[in-house]
């Protein structure tokens, strides 16, 4: 349709068909109308820009629980039996991780853009902000096990294992814990934020995914409403982390060391679960509030405190915003 007007010098020639021009016109919008008429959900997940970002969430989470299902199957075929040994464990998180971050190269096409700004760019993978947020994750978790311990709430024990099985576990977590926290970091704080940002801004999807965080962690056995209530405030800081620092490898080397230093280091409860292998035979004394009971100190109310203070030591440390969502 030609939409430039003739020069006002010029003009505009008559035609006999003139008088048959407006019901050819007019057949346009009626046919728009139709065709909303005969899909009647279009509106909802279609917008004038095209999928809005709710819909494209969904198909991303659509597209990981097929990688899901097929995982599902596989693992099946090859071991038909529940339990099985500690490296099975690892294959199942690694199969996670797979389903959260492999929706999101399908979602890099759709978008007609790089994977890499979802929060994983490959120029930061295992540079600065990944060690520097690994060392935040050890030590912060080391100032509170000291708090508890000085308070008479924690003691370190005996060593549970020794010679080579030392380093043997060690390993095995690090590399476990680093699927985790690729898992629920991408998951979360990946494609999820990118997207939802884009249609509610950042800090109401910041929220909305901290509290799906939180909810995430209530099939665990042994965790509490508190352990949840500190699951979502601990999302909510890697969100800030995020923003701060425009990618997640920062919040992946936090998530990493952190989960390493409760479940193996420490050998204490990590979201309600004691994980097989730990290095010591520690144990808690006094109430839950304090300790965190069978949640372990993320349910004890001064992780709250430590938070607190990671929060704003944070934002003191990293001031400028480079999130580019």
């Amino acid at each position: 349709m030609d939409t430039n007007p003739l020069p006002p010098s010029v003009p505009e020639p008559t035609s006999p068909t003139t008088t048959d021009s407006a019901p050819l016109a007019a057949s346009a919008p009626s046919l728009a109308a139709d065709a909303r008429r005969e899909s009647p959900f279009r509106d909802i997940f279609v917008g004038p820009d095209g999928l809005y970002a709710g819909t494209r969430w969904l198909i991303y989470l659509a597209l990981g629980g097929i990688v899901l299902l097929i995982e599902g199957a596989l693992m099946h075929f090859a071991h038909p039996h529940a339990g099985g040994p500690v490296w099975w464990s690892m294959v199942t998180e690694a199969g996670l991780m797979l389903a959260a971050i492999l929706p999101g190269f399908v979602m890099a096409q759709i978008e007609g853009r790089p994977f890499g700004d979802f929060g994983l760019p490959a120029r930061g993978a295992f540079r600065r902000n990944f060690w520097v947020g690994a060392l935040w994750g050890i030590a912060s978790l080391t100032v509170l096990m000291l708090v508890l311990r000085a308070a008479g709430a924690f003691t370190f024990g005996s060593l549970d294992l020794h010679g080579g099985r030392i380093v043997k576990f060690a390993l095995y977590y690090a590399v476990y814990f680093l699927l985790t926290g690729f898992f629920e970091e991408f998951l979360l704080r990946g494609y999820s934020q990118w997207v939802l940002t884009q249609g509610m801004h950042f800090w109401p999807a910041a929220a909305l995914l901290s509290v799906s965080f939180g909810a995430l962690h209530g099939s665990n056995p042994g965790e509490a409403k508190i352990g949840l209530v500190a699951a979502v405030a601990i999302g909510f800081f890697f969100c800030l982390t995020l923003w701060r620092t425009g990618d997640l490898w920062w919040a992946v080397g936090f998530h990493m060391s952190w989960d390493w230093g409760e479940s193996y280091l420490y050998s204490v409860p990590d979201s309600g679960t004691m994980a097989p292998g730990h290095l010591l035979n520690s144990s808690f004394h006094g109430p839950a509030w304090l300790t965190g009971g069978s949640v372990g100190p993320e349910g004890s109310y001064l992780v709250f405190v430590v938070l607190a203070a990671l929060w704003v030591l944070f934002e003191r440390v990293y001031p400028e915003v480079k999130y580019q969502g």
